[in-house]
């Protein structure tokens, strides 16, 4: 016990002078519950990576235009298989009115993700962000990894031609939904009809040296284990060490309501504040750590913001991926922002880009 807690010391020390550290490294301290002594290097580091006294959030909406997919995954409550009646497709007019009422809520974005539709192509997605940006003043943060890489598939092109083309077409940047864990053995049991690790990094690769950025997540508290986690976020933080193209890390917590794994125990409150804090301890060259009240509710995204987090996310005027698992927190921006000033922070609304437009 007292060897554990030197070693921990020890790569808490080499953290805490900005020095690199090793997966195994980061396995050490997911596994060693020292949650304050963790948390307070990564709140350091924070005031390091991201300096001054702003935490971040943004104003805009999640718009989930289909649930028709076709990969499967075990941990998704929202999809719906081809065919089913409980499936959907919005009309461009009922997209269009969404993006007005985001408008008129304040809104600067909208992040659009459906599931891998069988029968929409790269026309499809590119004559609707063309449609979109004729008619609105708005950011388009849309379309995960897999989806432009079942895109590009269903399309016969490649994923540089499907990117370009996206591009071209309005969309400013990616989110980086779909990652789950990036170690493909995890993959294989829960998202088997998904792009796999290497695919996903790909399109993040391609998407980055065509100038459009974009999010990092981790879906985690599922079945993966510490050194898998270690793993994706070693992955993320050499394809940065590549690039330099992602704009944030967002770690959230695997819900299982109403998915093929109900039953599946996720992960605790203490948990989720320990990765947060080793995120941002091992990925030195991400500037924002994104807090989760979506599925960690308000209370421990406040807390987070002294484990490493700097960034609150979105205000989600609507959110129906993570609603259909059955956890549905509704968070304002009066109330981002009192909980951002309630610890001791200074709230600023940005856009999707990352770029301060506003301090309410």
């Amino acid at each position: 016990m007292a060897a554990a807690r030197a070693k921990v010391a020890g790569i808490l020390e080499k953290a805490a002078a900005d020095e690199r550290i090793s997966e195994t490294e980061a396995v050490a301290l997911l596994k060693s519950r020292d949650l304050i002594a963790v948390g307070r290097v990564a709140g350091g580091l924070r005031r390091r990576r991201a300096p001054g006294v702003e935490a971040s959030f943004v104003v805009d909406r999640n718009i989930n235009f289909t649930n028709v997919c076709i990969a499967g995954c075990r941990f998704c409550a929202f999809h719906r298989k081809p065919g089913s009646a409980e499936g959907y497709l919005l009309s461009q007019e009922e997209i269009f009115r969404k993006i007005e009422q985001t408008l008129a809520l304040g809104g600067t974005g909208i992040m659009m993700q459906g599931g891998l539709h069988p029968k929409l192509d790269i026309n499809y997605y590119c004559d609707l962000f063309a449609a979109i940006k004729s008619r609105f003043d708005i950011y388009i943060h849309s379309l995960s990894p897999p989806e432009i890489y079942h895109i590009a598939k269903i399309s016969g092109i490649t994923v540089d031609e499907a990117i370009s083309r996206l591009k071209a077409a309005g969309l400013d940047s990616l989110p980086g939904g779909g990652a789950e864990i990036l170690a493909d053995g995890v993959r294989a049991r829960i998202s088997p009809g998904k792009a796999d690790g290497d695919a996903w990094l790909g399109v993040m690769r391609s998407a980055h040296k065509a100038g459009l950025r974009g999010t990092a997540t981790m879906m985690f508290g599922s079945i993966e284990t510490c050194a898998d986690r270690a793993v994706h976020m070693g992955r993320i933080r050499e394809l940065q060490d590549e690039t330099g193209g992602f704009t944030a890390f967002i770690p959230w917590t695997f819900q299982d309501s109403h998915t093929q794994m109900e039953g599946q125990k996720s992960s605790s409150g203490i948990d989720y504040l320990m990765t947060v804090a080793v995120s941002r301890i091992f990925l030195d060259n991400v500037r924002n750590i994104q807090a989760s009240w979506v599925t960690q509710g308000l209370k421990v995204a406040q807390i987070s913001l002294s484990f490493g987090a700097n960034d609150m996310g979105s205000t989600m005027i609507e959110e129906n991926v993570v609603a259909a698992a059955g956890v549905s927190y509704r968070v304002g921006k009066d109330e981002l922002v009192n909980a951002i000033r309630a610890a001791g922070l200074v709230p600023v609304q940005r856009d999707n880009a990352y770029n301060f437009i506003d301090f309410p």
